[in-house]
Protein backbone atom coordinates (compact mmCIF):
# COMPACT_ATOMS: atom_id res chain seq x y z
CA UNK A 1 0.00 0.00 0.00
CA UNK A 2 1.48 3.27 -0.99
CA UNK A 3 1.74 6.09 1.34
CA UNK A 4 0.07 9.86 0.33
CA UNK A 5 2.73 12.04 1.85
CA UNK A 6 1.39 14.69 4.58
CA UNK A 7 2.49 17.80 1.99
CA UNK A 8 2.74 17.13 -1.92
CA UNK A 9 5.19 18.94 -3.93
CA UNK A 10 3.65 21.13 -7.06
CA UNK A 11 5.57 19.80 -9.24
CA UNK A 12 7.98 17.38 -10.50
CA UNK A 13 11.47 17.74 -7.82
CA UNK A 14 14.80 16.94 -8.64
CA UNK A 15 16.29 15.54 -5.96
CA UNK A 16 18.87 18.37 -5.31
CA UNK A 17 15.93 20.65 -4.96
CA UNK A 18 14.43 19.49 -2.67
CA UNK A 19 17.25 20.87 -0.56
CA UNK A 20 15.44 24.30 -0.81
CA UNK A 21 12.33 23.17 0.70
CA UNK A 22 11.13 22.96 3.90
CA UNK A 23 9.99 19.73 4.48
CA UNK A 24 12.94 17.99 3.58
CA UNK A 25 16.18 20.35 3.50
CA UNK A 26 16.00 20.77 7.26
CA UNK A 27 15.23 17.42 7.94
CA UNK A 28 18.55 16.62 5.76
CA UNK A 29 20.84 18.64 7.85
CA UNK A 30 19.27 17.31 10.71
CA UNK A 31 20.74 13.82 9.91
CA UNK A 32 23.41 14.97 8.40
CA UNK A 33 24.76 16.99 11.65
CA UNK A 34 23.73 13.61 13.28
CA UNK A 35 25.69 11.29 11.41
CA UNK A 36 28.82 13.25 11.25
CA UNK A 37 28.82 14.25 15.14
CA UNK A 38 28.72 9.64 15.21
CA UNK A 39 31.72 9.42 13.37
CA UNK A 40 33.99 12.36 14.67
CA UNK A 41 33.38 11.41 18.15
CA UNK A 42 33.86 7.82 17.77
CA UNK A 43 37.00 8.43 15.63
CA UNK A 44 38.46 10.89 17.56
CA UNK A 45 37.70 8.33 21.08
CA UNK A 46 39.45 5.96 18.81
CA UNK A 47 42.63 7.77 18.03
CA UNK A 48 42.94 9.02 21.71
CA UNK A 49 42.51 5.79 23.23
CA UNK A 50 45.07 4.45 20.67
CA UNK A 51 47.77 7.09 20.67
CA UNK A 52 47.14 9.00 23.63
CA UNK A 53 45.66 7.58 26.45
CA UNK A 54 47.03 4.34 28.73
CA UNK A 55 44.79 2.17 30.27
CA UNK A 56 45.25 -1.05 31.93
CA UNK A 57 41.58 -2.87 31.08
CA UNK A 58 41.64 -1.52 26.97
CA UNK A 59 44.27 -2.88 24.89
CA UNK A 60 44.93 0.13 21.73
CA UNK A 61 44.77 -2.65 19.59
CA UNK A 62 41.50 -3.86 20.47
CA UNK A 63 40.10 0.08 20.70
CA UNK A 64 38.18 0.16 17.69
CA UNK A 65 36.27 -2.44 18.05
CA UNK A 66 35.22 -2.04 21.59
CA UNK A 67 33.97 1.18 20.76
CA UNK A 68 32.44 -0.16 17.56
CA UNK A 69 30.79 -2.61 19.92
CA UNK A 70 29.39 -0.50 22.20
CA UNK A 71 28.06 1.65 19.73
CA UNK A 72 25.69 -1.06 18.17
CA UNK A 73 24.67 -2.30 20.74
CA UNK A 74 21.87 -0.13 21.30
CA UNK A 75 20.82 -1.42 18.07
CA UNK A 76 19.79 -4.71 18.75
CA UNK A 77 18.38 -4.41 22.27
CA UNK A 78 16.45 -0.84 21.33
CA UNK A 79 15.34 -0.68 17.89
CA UNK A 80 12.02 -2.44 18.47
CA UNK A 81 11.46 0.19 20.97
CA UNK A 82 12.37 3.37 18.89
CA UNK A 83 10.04 1.93 16.06
CA UNK A 84 7.21 1.66 17.94
CA UNK A 85 8.48 5.33 19.24
CA UNK A 86 8.33 6.76 15.96
CA UNK A 87 5.03 4.99 14.92
CA UNK A 88 3.32 6.48 18.06
CA UNK A 89 4.17 10.39 18.37
CA UNK A 90 4.66 12.78 15.75
CA UNK A 91 7.90 12.02 14.52
CA UNK A 92 9.38 15.55 14.46
CA UNK A 93 8.52 15.82 17.59
CA UNK A 94 10.75 12.62 18.44
CA UNK A 95 13.46 13.60 16.18
CA UNK A 96 13.82 17.40 18.27
CA UNK A 97 13.72 15.08 21.72
CA UNK A 98 16.71 13.13 20.66
CA UNK A 99 18.45 16.37 19.07
CA UNK A 100 18.23 17.50 22.55
CA UNK A 101 19.43 14.33 24.07
CA UNK A 102 22.42 14.77 21.85
CA UNK A 103 23.56 18.12 23.24
CA UNK A 104 23.31 16.56 26.84
CA UNK A 105 25.31 13.27 25.58
CA UNK A 106 27.77 15.77 24.00
CA UNK A 107 28.45 17.72 27.57
CA UNK A 108 29.11 14.66 29.32
CA UNK A 109 31.51 13.92 26.56
CA UNK A 110 33.18 16.95 27.30
CA UNK A 111 33.79 16.15 30.72
CA UNK A 112 34.93 12.82 30.05
CA UNK A 113 37.62 14.59 27.19
CA UNK A 114 38.51 17.23 29.60
CA UNK A 115 39.27 14.81 32.47
CA UNK A 116 40.27 11.77 29.85
CA UNK A 117 37.92 9.68 31.96
CA UNK A 118 37.48 6.62 29.17
CA UNK A 119 34.51 5.05 31.22
CA UNK A 120 32.73 8.21 30.54
CA UNK A 121 33.33 8.77 27.05
CA UNK A 122 32.82 4.93 26.54
CA UNK A 123 29.45 5.57 28.27
CA UNK A 124 28.53 8.38 25.57
CA UNK A 125 29.51 6.34 23.26
CA UNK A 126 27.02 3.26 23.82
CA UNK A 127 24.47 7.06 24.50
CA UNK A 128 25.18 8.07 21.14
CA UNK A 129 24.44 4.53 19.89
CA UNK A 130 21.15 4.79 21.36
CA UNK A 131 20.34 8.34 19.80
CA UNK A 132 20.77 7.00 16.46
CA UNK A 133 18.70 3.91 17.25
CA UNK A 134 15.54 6.23 17.94
CA UNK A 135 16.44 8.41 14.68
CA UNK A 136 17.12 5.64 12.48
CA UNK A 137 12.90 4.81 12.20
CA UNK A 138 11.85 8.42 12.39
CA UNK A 139 14.44 9.33 9.70
CA UNK A 140 12.80 6.47 6.95
CA UNK A 141 9.77 6.46 8.05
CA UNK A 142 9.56 10.57 7.52
CA UNK A 143 10.45 10.44 4.23
CA UNK A 144 7.21 8.78 2.78
CA UNK A 145 4.98 11.43 4.77
CA UNK A 146 6.40 14.31 3.19
CA UNK A 147 7.54 12.92 0.03
CA UNK A 148 5.37 11.58 -3.31
CA UNK A 149 6.12 8.25 -5.03
CA UNK A 150 8.39 10.10 -7.53
CA UNK A 151 10.35 11.69 -5.51
CA UNK A 152 11.28 8.74 -2.90
CA UNK A 153 14.05 7.51 -5.14
CA UNK A 154 15.61 11.31 -5.24
CA UNK A 155 15.09 11.83 -1.58
CA UNK A 156 16.53 8.49 -0.60
CA UNK A 157 18.99 9.00 -2.68
CA UNK A 158 20.16 12.06 -0.99
CA UNK A 159 19.50 10.78 2.49
CA UNK A 160 22.48 7.59 1.27
CA UNK A 161 24.72 10.27 0.54
CA UNK A 162 24.52 12.97 2.74
CA UNK A 163 25.03 10.02 5.81
CA UNK A 164 28.05 8.59 3.80
CA UNK A 165 29.45 12.05 2.91
CA UNK A 166 28.86 13.04 6.67
CA UNK A 167 30.82 9.47 8.00
CA UNK A 168 33.78 10.71 5.78
CA UNK A 169 33.75 14.28 7.09
CA UNK A 170 33.03 13.09 10.18
CA UNK A 171 36.21 10.74 10.53
CA UNK A 172 38.30 12.96 8.91
CA UNK A 173 37.49 15.70 11.05
CA UNK A 174 37.88 13.52 14.16
CA UNK A 175 41.28 12.62 13.18
CA UNK A 176 42.89 16.05 12.89
CA UNK A 177 41.18 17.60 15.60
CA UNK A 178 42.41 15.41 18.48
CA UNK A 179 45.46 15.29 17.07
CA UNK A 180 45.82 18.96 17.45
CA UNK A 181 49.02 19.50 20.35
CA UNK A 182 47.72 20.43 23.97
CA UNK A 183 43.94 21.63 22.48
CA UNK A 184 43.19 18.40 20.70
CA UNK A 185 40.63 17.01 23.08
CA UNK A 186 38.90 20.46 24.11
CA UNK A 187 38.68 21.11 19.65
CA UNK A 188 36.74 17.42 19.46
CA UNK A 189 34.39 18.69 22.52
CA UNK A 190 33.54 22.16 20.77
CA UNK A 191 32.72 20.58 17.51
CA UNK A 192 30.97 17.46 19.05
CA UNK A 193 29.10 20.63 21.00
CA UNK A 194 28.35 22.45 17.70
CA UNK A 195 27.03 19.68 15.35
CA UNK A 196 24.69 19.09 18.11
CA UNK A 197 23.36 22.39 18.30
CA UNK A 198 23.21 22.75 14.96
CA UNK A 199 21.23 19.50 14.21
CA UNK A 200 19.12 20.70 16.57
CA UNK A 201 18.70 24.30 15.02
CA UNK A 202 18.05 22.44 11.53
CA UNK A 203 15.51 20.31 13.21
CA UNK A 204 13.86 23.22 14.43
CA UNK A 205 12.14 24.42 10.59
CA UNK A 206 11.04 21.15 10.05
CA UNK A 207 7.43 21.09 9.49
CA UNK A 208 5.60 19.93 12.30
CA UNK A 209 3.93 15.95 11.62
CA UNK A 210 1.32 13.57 13.21
CA UNK A 211 1.27 10.50 14.66
CA UNK A 212 0.28 7.74 12.46
CA UNK A 213 -0.42 5.23 15.30
CA UNK A 214 -1.43 7.25 18.38
CA UNK A 215 -3.17 4.53 19.95
CA UNK A 216 -0.29 2.48 20.12
CA UNK A 217 0.69 0.31 23.19
CA UNK A 218 4.27 0.67 23.88
CA UNK A 219 5.87 -3.41 24.47
CA UNK A 220 8.25 -1.90 26.70
CA UNK A 221 10.81 -5.55 26.40
CA UNK A 222 12.79 -5.63 24.02
CA UNK A 223 12.96 -8.83 23.37
CA UNK A 224 9.60 -10.03 22.71
CA UNK A 225 8.78 -6.78 20.38
CA UNK A 226 11.56 -7.30 18.54
CA UNK A 227 10.28 -10.68 18.23
CA UNK A 228 7.02 -9.20 16.80
CA UNK A 229 8.94 -6.58 14.81
CA UNK A 230 10.29 -9.60 12.96
CA UNK A 231 7.07 -11.28 12.56
CA UNK A 232 5.48 -8.05 10.97
CA UNK A 233 8.53 -7.94 8.39
CA UNK A 234 8.14 -11.39 7.26
CA UNK A 235 3.69 -11.07 7.26
CA UNK A 236 4.97 -9.37 3.58
CA UNK A 237 7.64 -12.14 1.77
CA UNK A 238 8.42 -9.11 -0.59
CA UNK A 239 9.24 -6.55 2.10
CA UNK A 240 11.10 -9.46 4.37
CA UNK A 241 13.62 -10.62 1.58
CA UNK A 242 13.96 -6.86 0.42
CA UNK A 243 15.17 -6.20 4.00
CA UNK A 244 17.30 -9.33 4.12
CA UNK A 245 18.57 -7.25 1.23
CA UNK A 246 19.11 -4.34 2.86
CA UNK A 247 21.10 -6.54 5.43
CA UNK A 248 23.02 -7.73 3.14
CA UNK A 249 24.24 -4.57 2.02
CA UNK A 250 25.90 -3.28 5.38
CA UNK A 251 27.60 -7.30 5.77
CA UNK A 252 28.83 -6.25 2.36
CA UNK A 253 30.33 -3.07 3.34
CA UNK A 254 31.47 -4.01 6.94
CA UNK A 255 33.39 -6.24 5.58
CA UNK A 256 35.61 -3.50 3.65
CA UNK A 257 35.14 -0.64 6.05
CA UNK A 258 36.57 -2.64 8.63
CA UNK A 259 39.50 -3.80 6.68
CA UNK A 260 40.86 -0.64 4.79
CA UNK A 261 43.23 0.54 7.21
CA UNK A 262 44.54 -3.66 7.05
CA UNK A 263 44.10 -3.41 3.55
CA UNK A 264 45.73 -0.28 3.13
CA UNK A 265 48.68 -1.63 5.46
CA UNK A 266 49.62 -5.23 4.31
CA UNK A 267 48.31 -5.72 0.70
CA UNK A 268 48.70 -1.76 -0.86
CA UNK A 269 51.90 -0.88 1.52
CA UNK A 270 50.52 2.24 2.11
CA UNK A 271 50.11 4.12 5.12
CA UNK A 272 47.03 5.84 7.16
CA UNK A 273 46.90 7.79 4.53
CA UNK A 274 46.40 5.33 1.71
CA UNK A 275 43.68 3.92 4.38
CA UNK A 276 41.86 7.39 4.53
CA UNK A 277 42.10 7.75 0.44
CA UNK A 278 40.41 4.52 0.21
CA UNK A 279 37.84 5.62 2.28
CA UNK A 280 37.00 8.42 0.35
CA UNK A 281 36.57 6.64 -2.63
CA UNK A 282 34.27 4.36 -1.09
CA UNK A 283 32.24 7.29 0.43
CA UNK A 284 32.05 9.15 -2.94
CA UNK A 285 31.10 5.60 -4.43
CA UNK A 286 28.53 5.09 -2.63
CA UNK A 287 26.99 8.69 -2.93
CA UNK A 288 27.19 9.11 -6.39
CA UNK A 289 25.93 5.60 -7.16
CA UNK A 290 22.50 6.73 -4.93
CA UNK A 291 22.27 10.15 -6.47
CA UNK A 292 22.29 8.10 -10.21
CA UNK A 293 19.39 6.64 -8.80
CA UNK A 294 16.74 9.48 -9.24
CA UNK A 295 18.50 9.63 -12.92
CA UNK A 296 18.05 6.23 -14.26
CA UNK A 297 14.97 5.50 -12.33
CA UNK A 298 13.97 8.46 -14.21
CA UNK A 299 12.14 10.18 -10.96
CA UNK A 300 10.15 6.53 -10.33
CA UNK A 301 10.75 3.50 -7.52
CA UNK A 302 12.42 1.14 -9.81
CA UNK A 303 13.68 -2.08 -8.14
CA UNK A 304 14.91 -3.16 -11.62
CA UNK A 305 18.13 -1.21 -10.45
CA UNK A 306 18.92 -3.62 -7.79
CA UNK A 307 20.03 -6.28 -9.95
CA UNK A 308 21.96 -3.99 -11.31
CA UNK A 309 23.78 -2.99 -8.57
CA UNK A 310 24.30 -6.64 -7.31
CA UNK A 311 25.98 -7.39 -10.41
CA UNK A 312 28.74 -4.47 -10.24
CA UNK A 313 29.25 -4.93 -6.70
CA UNK A 314 30.56 -8.54 -7.13
CA UNK A 315 32.13 -8.02 -10.60
CA UNK A 316 34.57 -5.25 -9.40
CA UNK A 317 34.46 -6.86 -6.02
CA UNK A 318 36.07 -9.83 -7.50
CA UNK A 319 38.39 -7.68 -10.16
CA UNK A 320 39.58 -6.15 -7.01
CA UNK A 321 41.20 -9.26 -6.11
CA UNK A 322 42.92 -9.68 -9.19
CA UNK A 323 43.84 -6.43 -9.09
CA UNK A 324 45.85 -6.54 -5.47
CA UNK A 325 46.82 -10.47 -6.21
CA UNK A 326 50.31 -9.67 -7.74
CA UNK A 327 51.44 -6.34 -6.55
CA UNK A 328 55.02 -6.10 -5.55
CA UNK A 329 55.94 -5.80 -1.68
CA UNK A 330 57.02 -2.54 -1.59
CA UNK A 331 58.06 0.40 1.52
CA UNK A 332 55.20 1.35 3.10
CA UNK A 333 54.13 4.87 0.64
CA UNK A 334 52.21 7.95 1.40
CA UNK A 335 48.84 8.62 -0.63
CA UNK A 336 50.67 10.59 -3.24
CA UNK A 337 52.96 8.40 -3.78
CA UNK A 338 50.32 5.34 -3.67
CA UNK A 339 48.58 7.27 -6.59
CA UNK A 340 51.67 8.03 -8.57
CA UNK A 341 51.49 3.99 -9.96
CA UNK A 342 49.73 3.31 -13.04
CA UNK A 343 49.44 -0.31 -10.87
CA UNK A 344 46.77 1.02 -8.30
CA UNK A 345 45.24 3.18 -10.38
CA UNK A 346 42.98 -0.45 -11.11
CA UNK A 347 42.56 -0.68 -7.39
CA UNK A 348 41.01 2.45 -7.07
CA UNK A 349 38.47 2.41 -9.86
CA UNK A 350 37.99 -1.20 -8.89
CA UNK A 351 36.63 0.31 -5.23
CA UNK A 352 34.88 3.70 -6.68
CA UNK A 353 32.49 1.16 -9.08
CA UNK A 354 31.98 -1.45 -6.09
CA UNK A 355 30.80 1.12 -4.27
CA UNK A 356 28.74 3.09 -6.71
CA UNK A 357 27.39 -0.01 -7.69
CA UNK A 358 26.52 -0.25 -3.79
CA UNK A 359 24.14 2.51 -4.06
CA UNK A 360 22.35 1.39 -6.85
CA UNK A 361 21.54 -1.30 -5.35
CA UNK A 362 19.93 -0.10 -1.97
CA UNK A 363 18.48 3.28 -2.59
CA UNK A 364 15.81 1.65 -4.82
CA UNK A 365 15.35 -1.15 -1.64
CA UNK A 366 14.67 1.58 0.88
CA UNK A 367 12.31 3.42 -1.13
CA UNK A 368 10.18 0.42 -2.07
CA UNK A 369 9.92 -0.66 1.29
CA UNK A 370 8.55 2.71 2.09
CA UNK A 371 6.77 2.94 -0.88
CA UNK A 372 4.76 -0.38 -0.29
CA UNK A 373 4.31 -0.37 3.55
CA UNK A 374 1.31 0.81 5.47
CA UNK A 375 1.85 4.28 7.36
CA UNK A 376 0.46 2.80 10.58
CA UNK A 377 3.84 0.65 11.24
CA UNK A 378 6.17 1.53 8.83
CA UNK A 379 8.45 2.92 11.29
CA UNK A 380 8.64 -1.24 13.33
CA UNK A 381 9.36 -2.27 9.98
CA UNK A 382 12.48 -0.16 9.52
CA UNK A 383 13.43 -0.85 13.25
CA UNK A 384 13.04 -4.43 12.10
CA UNK A 385 15.78 -3.61 9.41
CA UNK A 386 17.94 -2.17 12.02
CA UNK A 387 18.12 -5.03 14.46
CA UNK A 388 18.82 -7.51 11.31
CA UNK A 389 21.19 -4.62 10.26
CA UNK A 390 22.87 -5.12 13.18
CA UNK A 391 22.74 -8.59 13.39
CA UNK A 392 24.51 -9.00 10.03
CA UNK A 393 27.25 -6.35 10.34
CA UNK A 394 28.24 -8.42 13.66
CA UNK A 395 27.94 -12.25 11.65
CA UNK A 396 30.67 -9.97 8.88
CA UNK A 397 33.24 -9.41 11.66
CA UNK A 398 32.70 -12.69 12.80
CA UNK A 399 32.83 -14.42 9.62
CA UNK A 400 35.45 -12.29 8.53
CA UNK A 401 37.83 -12.89 11.62
CA UNK A 402 37.00 -16.39 11.16
CA UNK A 403 38.17 -15.99 7.07
CA UNK A 404 41.81 -15.15 8.22
CA UNK A 405 42.05 -16.49 11.52
CA UNK A 406 41.78 -20.00 9.07
CA UNK A 407 44.30 -18.55 7.07
CA UNK A 408 43.35 -16.54 3.94
CA UNK A 409 44.45 -12.92 3.35
CA UNK A 410 42.69 -9.94 2.96
CA UNK A 411 42.22 -10.43 -0.56
CA UNK A 412 41.10 -13.56 -0.24
CA UNK A 413 38.33 -12.23 2.32
CA UNK A 414 37.05 -9.46 -0.08
CA UNK A 415 37.25 -12.00 -3.03
CA UNK A 416 34.99 -14.31 -1.20
CA UNK A 417 32.62 -11.47 -0.07
CA UNK A 418 32.29 -10.72 -4.13
CA UNK A 419 31.28 -14.29 -4.76
CA UNK A 420 29.48 -14.83 -1.80
CA UNK A 421 27.23 -11.31 -2.84
CA UNK A 422 26.38 -13.15 -6.41
CA UNK A 423 24.81 -16.31 -4.16
CA UNK A 424 23.03 -14.31 -2.09
CA UNK A 425 21.05 -11.73 -4.10
CA UNK A 426 20.96 -14.70 -6.12
CA UNK A 427 18.86 -16.20 -4.19
CA UNK A 428 16.94 -13.15 -3.46
CA UNK A 429 16.05 -12.60 -6.83
CA UNK A 430 14.95 -16.32 -6.89
CA UNK A 431 12.54 -15.67 -4.09
CA UNK A 432 11.31 -12.88 -5.80
CA UNK A 433 11.36 -12.20 -9.64
CA UNK A 434 9.91 -9.37 -9.37
CA UNK A 435 13.54 -7.90 -9.43
CA UNK A 436 14.85 -9.58 -12.27
CA UNK A 437 11.15 -8.94 -14.20
CA UNK A 438 11.82 -5.24 -13.72
CA UNK A 439 15.34 -5.11 -14.73
CA UNK A 440 14.65 -6.36 -17.79
CA UNK A 441 11.90 -4.21 -18.57
CA UNK A 442 14.21 -1.12 -17.32
CA UNK A 443 17.04 -2.16 -19.84
CA UNK A 444 14.29 -2.71 -22.63
CA UNK A 445 13.21 0.57 -22.04
CA UNK A 446 16.41 1.91 -22.51
CA UNK A 447 17.69 -0.52 -25.38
Amino acid sequence: MSAAPDAAPTDATHQFALLRQRRFGPFFWTLFCGAANDNLFKFALTVLVTYQVSIDWLAPSLAGLVIGAVFILPFLLLSATSGQLADKYDPVAMMRWVKNFEIAIMALAAWGFASQHVATLLGCIFLMGVHSTLFGPVKFAYLPRVLSAPELTGGNGMVEMGTFVAILLGNVAGGLLVALPEVGTTSVSLACLALAALGRFASGFIPQGRAVAPLLRINWNPLSETWRNLHLARANPGVFHTLLGISWMWFFGAIFLSQFPSFAKEVLHGDAHVASLLLVLFSIGIGTGALLCERLSRGQVEIGLVPLGALGMSVFCIDLYFAVRHLPDALPMDASTFVSQAAHWRVMADLALMSLFTGLYSVPMYAWVQLTSHQDHCARLIAATNILNALFMIASALIAGALLSAGLTIAEVMLCTGVANAGVTGAIFWLQPNYLRRFVTWLSARA
